[in-house]
């Protein structure tokens, strides 16, 4: 394994419980892309101003339709390069608490075979026939509880490839008239909470690193490294698919550009 140039000292003093797998190398990333941005702009982000936003960054379905593949597909380099057979999708679902927008996560449980540990959106693999809003609220109400009554469904974000897995994930954006009662499938989930966008966006709770593995894939850049975001979270971490996702989100919220949508996917 080739030495780390950058030591991954991710939010040092906060604990969490997941063991995150490292890469052959390490870089320190940059800023984050609301970095230029004050305080007050980062706050008072009620739920009909963010909606306001995605409208405004074509993300909701009134402004354009969801994609039907994403932007990295047909084939994965991670390990073996293979198609990419699974289909799933996520709700985003969104909510307003006190003036400010939160969105619901989970904490996957221990026993599953994928992204065990990880923080996720609620969501799953696709049944024949499905339609990725199908799926997100079908899964939604399954792993949290949420009833597919309640939400509406507003717009989307990118669909993405995991490479871990293989899978393509459509991430579905809905909205929930007040703060849900978040009931959790064991099987499925270990946890599930809500985190404001308004804290995702503060200068501590960001951080990018650098990644370059031995396996080439998509999405790298001249030196063979790809970013990855994390952001940290009261007992957690998110990473990976999620903070992907969650990063897009913020960059329509925040008005900044989206980092991830000129990169080389070929």
């Amino acid at each position: 394994m080739a030495q780390n140039s950058a030591s991954p000292g991710r939010f040092v003093g906060h604990e969490y419980p997941q063991v995150i797998p490292e890469p052959d190398e390490i870089r320190a990333g940059g800023r984050s892309p609301w970095a230029a941005l004050s305080p007050d702009e980062r706050q008072g982000l009620r739920l009909d101003l963010v909606l306001e936003r995605l409208h405004e960054a074509k993300r909701t379905f009134a402004e354009q339709p969801m994609p039907e593949r994403p932007m990295e597909m047909t084939r994965v380099h991670d390990d073996v390069a293979r198609e990419v057979t699974r289909t799933s999708a996520v709700l985003v679902a969104l909510f307003e608490e006190e003036g400010e927008t939160r969105v619901v996560l989970t904490r996957r449980s221990q026993s599953l075979r994928h992204h065990r540990g990880e923080i996720a959106f609620p969501g799953g693999r696709s049944d024949d026939g499905e339609t990725p809003v199908q799926t997100a609220l079908r899964e939604a109400n399954e792993e949290v509880g949420i009833p597919s009554s309640l939400v509406t469904p507003v717009g989307w974000l990118s669909p993405i490839v995991t490479f871990a897995s293989g899978s393509a994930i459509w991430p579905v954006v809905g909205t929930l008239g007040e703060s849900p009662t978040l009931m959790v499938d064991p099987v499925e989930v270990d946890r599930a909470f809500s985190v404001a966008l308004r804290d995702l966006l503060d200068d501590d709770a960001f951080l990018e690193e650098r990644w370059r593995r031995a396996q080439p894939r998509p999405g790298v850049d001249g030196d063979g490294f790809f970013p990855i975001y994390f952001y940290r979270v009261p007992g957690d971490v998110i990473w990976g698919a999620t903070a992907r996702i969650l990063t897009e989100l913020l960059c329509a919220v925040a008005q900044v550009k989206w980092p991830d949508l000129e990169r080389v996917w070929g």
